[in-house]
């Protein structure tokens, strides 16, 4: 039989009370708040819907865990200023491309990415946007470098 003295309880209480909050924290739900974005092409305008990756915290989960991404739909990765950024697909387990984007909205390159790959894909320029969207749905809808995404109401 195991006996705790009442220091050696409270102690113990302790400790698992800040296990359970620091658990609460880590598996806490994070939240992309969807908006259509328009790509203009030389053929017309397209509709995607769009989650929203604008914190820190939301790019850095991004599409991780996804079982599925439909054509049509993506996130759209928004940061502060004009950047080099570079993507990976740790824990991604969805093929995707992604598009960089510079801040008037001018699709600049896209890449295709394969799932849980560590390589990182770096941008070629300074870039305020990124696009994720299922695999090759850029070709299939007809986007491609210089096309643009309308930047208006965007956060």
């Amino acid at each position: 039989m195991l006996i705790f003295s009442s220091s050696a309880w409270r102690s113990f209480l302790m400790l698992l009370f800040i296990f359970l909050t620091a658990l609460s924290g880590c598996s806490a739900q994070i939240t992309f708040e969807k908006q259509e974005i328009t790509i203009i092409t030389s053929s017309g305008r397209i509709n995607i819907m769009a989650e929203i990756a604008a914190t820190e915290e939301q790019r850095s989960r991004g599409l991780m865990f996804r079982e599925e991404v439909n054509d049509g739909e993506g996130m759209l990765f928004i940061f502060e200023r004009d950047q080099f950024v570079s993507f990976w697909m740790k824990d991604t387990l969805v093929p995707l491309s992604i598009a960089y984007i510079a801040h008037n909205g001018v699709i600049l390159e896209i890449f295709d990415m394969e799932p849980k790959d560590l390589t990182p894909v770096p941008s070629s320029f300074p870039v305020r946007y990124a696009l994720e969207v299922p695999q090759n749905w850029f070709s299939r809808a007809g986007i491609g470098p210089w096309d643009r995404i309308d930047t208006q109401g965007l956060p």
